[in-house]
């Protein structure tokens, strides 16, 4: 008895998992699972330990033993979906930017999108300049410390937080004007709305940047945005695409096709390399669901996408959640009292540290500062507003969110777009696809030497839980084995799978025209196109002499097998 219910128990742990899910306060959730369980099932557990109605904006985001990002399928086993072993690590994060989020219904949904958004800023994600900077950071102060007090907050109060990778003291002192006299009174609730008013006007909000290369090898950065696709290479926005110009999305080991049509139909067909194909994958379907989400009426209109134009070939993916407008209609009939939010407040984290942990960006020559590998927004400095500077300005993001003339909207849509003096590289700060392991150590080396965080790592840890430094020493060796053997059966896998479905289309296609000469011989049937094919000369030839022949070769043999099968 005693070995049966031991038994049990361990059967019943074997059927469950936990799984915990790095919130965007940096708090965690941490849940057991049934190993059979979809990604619905969790995402739902999540949104109702939030108190969150308007969810279909947000999404779970993974990071696999090769460093790719994925977002979690819901309509999927998570167990599946995991290529590491349980526990499993995950993050909840922003995955499809409202269009107008100042317009989102509830103030805990508004909460969480200024949360996203704040982490771009800290991130590199999101670019701006000097003026702009200053403000956005003032509006996090106020939302999160409250109105300036003297009593409170000594000189020098905001340099104790980092709202940037890297910042100069000018900016800091900024900041703190602007927090002192532009902002005494305002609400958290006041200072969060009016910060994602700012912050959807930026050239780069919700870009969720994927590095690429293009045809002539030059580094670009793909993405998508409440309003098309666009392509960073650069200080300049090169490319811009609104959702209904944008007619394909497909990829094909590692590049990645962009085919649109633009006003006139001109037809343009964009080409792209990612790292790795399965970059490429994750780049494809992140377009795929972006482009359902923000530019279909209703979610009955999503259809099944194909990679490749070749039936038998390639992936398929569908986008299973609810799209934009229907987000949108059904968040304007949500009726109860709002939930009360606890407020993290601004407290140091690995995500977003304190300043302390780092020296200030000091005024340096230029020349210095090139020189030492930093993320994007050390460039805050040289965007000041001088005359030599180019503001960040507004894009076209779309009549159908926000109400723009034709003319500012077809200018903006034509316009190679400058965004900085200094070129868009988030990925100095976050990767989304692998890199090599010796990169990331230099990188991290010349990140500490200038006494900055070393943001990469903590973006990675912050949302995939990867092991630190001194754990990926103890197991380095075998695990860089393990992986090793583990993409390259991968590998092999795919292509076995390839041959053999072209294998089975193959033999399908004899089995049909098999089938076609079958009814052209044996049958009666008096059809049309049938009786002419049996009229020509080249069918009656191949009928009498080689058909028919090899009609009565087969009927030979199969007497004799009967034979056989009767005597014995």
């Amino acid at each position: 008895m005693l070995s049966r219910l031991v038994s049990g128990s361990i059967r019943n742990l074997e059927r469950e998992y936990s799984c915990t899910v790095r919130l965007l306060d940096d708090s965690e959730y941490t849940c057991t699972v049934q190993r059979d369980v979809k990604g619905q099932y969790l995402f739902d557990l999540i949104c109702h330990h939030l108190n969150l109605l308007e969810k279909d904006y947000f999404g779970i985001r993974y990071v696999d033993p090769d460093k790719q990002r994925h977002w979690l399928e819901l309509t999927r086993s998570i167990a599946k979906q995991m290529k590491s072993q349980p526990p499993f690590t995950m993050c909840l994060r922003v995955k499809f930017y409202p269009p107008d989020p100042a317009a989102l219904k509830e103030e805990i949904t508004r909460y969480l999108v200024f949360l996203q958004i704040k982490r771009d800023l800290y991130h590199g994600r999101l670019l701006c300049k000097t003026s702009d900077a200053a403000l956005l950071a003032a509006y996090i102060l106020q939302a999160e410390i409250g109105d300036y007090d003297p009593g409170k907050h000594p000189e020098g109060y905001s340099s104790k937080f980092q709202f940037f990778p890297r910042h100069s003291e000018k900016l800091e002192r900024r900041i703190s004007d602007i927090h002192k006299t532009e902002l005494i009174g305002q609400t958290p609730e006041t200072s969060e709305r009016n910060f994602l008013q700012k912050a959807q006007m930026l050239e780069t909000y919700g870009v969720d940047p994927h590095p690429c290369k293009d045809v002539s090898g030059n580094p670009a950065f793909l993405a998508f945005t409440p309003y098309g696709f666009v392509v960073l290479q650069g200080n300049k926005r090169v490319h811009f695409f609104k959702w209904n110009e944008v007619t394909k999305l497909k990829f094909e080991g590692k590049m990645f096709h962009v085919n649109a049509n633009q006003k006139e139909e001109k037809k343009m067909v964009l080409t792209y390399f990612a790292p790795t194909p399965e970059a490429c994958k994750h780049l494809w379907k992140c377009g795929v669901e972006n482009q359902a989400f923000y530019k279909l009426e209703k979610s009955s209109q999503v259809r099944t996408m194909s990679s490749s134009n070749l039936f038998f070939k390639g992936s398929r993916f569908r986008y299973s959640g609810r799209v934009a407008k229907e987000v949108m209609e059904q968040s304007a009939k949500i009726k109860r009292e709002p939930p009360e939010i606890h407020r993290a407040g601004m407290v140091p984290s690995r995500s977003c540290p304190s300043i302390t942990h780092g020296p200030r960006l000091s005024s340096v020559p230029r020349t210095r500062r090139r020189a030492v590998h930093i993320s994007i927004m050390e460039g805050l400095e040289s965007l000041r507003d001088s005359a030599h500077s180019t503001p960040v300005r507004s894009v076209s993001h779309g009549e159908a969110f926000i109400p723009r003339s034709r003319s500012q909207a077809t200018d903006a849509g034509e316009r190679t777009s400058v965004i900085s003096d200094e070129a868009y590289s988030p990925s100095d700060s976050v990767l989304p696809t692998p890199v090599a392991e010796h990169g990331t150590t230099e990188l991290t080396g010349s990140r500490q030497i200038n006494g900055a965080p070393c943001s990469i790592e903590e973006e990675k840890e912050s949302e995939a839980g990867t092991p630190t430094h001194e754990e990926r020493d103890d197991i380095g060796a075998v695990e860089g084995a393990a992986e090793g053997g583990h993409s390259e059966v991968e590998q092999v896998n795919k292509f076995v799978l390839s041959v053999l479905r072209l294998l089975l289309v193959t033999i399908g296609l004899l089995f049909v025209l098999l089938l076609l000469l079958i009814v052209l011989t044996e049958s009666d049937l008096d059809v049309a196109f049938l009786r002419d094919i049996r009229r020509t000369p080249e069918f009656e030839q191949f009928h009498y002499e080689y058909f028919c022949p090899l009609r009565r070769w087969f009927a030979c043999k199969l007497r004799w097998v009967g034979a056989l099968l009767v005597n014995k």
